[in-house]
């Protein structure tokens, strides 16, 4: 059993589409959505603004792995081409952490494989993933790196802008 937080973002073509396409793809596992949020971009490549969110999703079935293969899944279906590190991306999934549940103490899945970094390497200094966490698990915590608040607070939240106008969920 697990629960992970996924980051998204998208700066390309229907950014709100993209990001609804991810979350419709973990909708059997979703436990939490976030706000919606339009950031700068990040990574010094010239590029359109990002939208971005985070889920929490959860799966008796599914380890990190899976998680990771969903989210490139849905990357592709979405075209997302690699050309330009940090550059603009249709769509992008993230593996931000991921939590072992199958026993009364909660435990952080840690990995050092070069295709699945646990937790993220990056997560702790992007606003743009802690904001929205925060957001929806006010007392988040990043394995190896502390409390969510804490680390964004260092970070503050220069070119965010929460989007309360568009939600990851599609309206009914």
């Amino acid at each position: 059993m697990t629960r992970a937080v996924l980051s998204l973002g998208s700066n390309l073509g229907d950014r709100l589409a993209r990001l609804r396409q991810a979350v419709a793809g973990f909708a059997a596992e979703l436990e939490l959505a976030s706000p919606v949020y339009e950031t700068a971009p990040w990574g010094g490549v010239p590029q359109d603004d990002f939208l971005n969110a985070v889920i929490i999703v959860r799966s008796a079935e599914l380890d990190a792995w899976d998680w990771l293969r969903r989210g490139q899944e849905l990357e592709q279906a979405a075209g997302r081409v690699r050309e330009v590190h940090w550059g603009p991306r249709t769509l992008d999934v993230d593996v931000v952490a991921v939590f072992d549940t199958s026993t009364a103490d909660t435990a952080a899945v840690l990995s050092e494989h070069p295709d699945l970094l646990l937790p993220h390497p990056g997560a702790a200094e992007r606003n743009t993933v802690l904001r929205p966490w925060l957001d929806i698990e006010p007392d988040a915590v990043l394995p190896g790196r502390g409390r969510v608040d804490e680390l964004l607070a260092g970070l503050g939240e220069d070119g965010m802008r929460r989007r309360d106008d568009l939600s990851l969920l599609e309206p009914v």
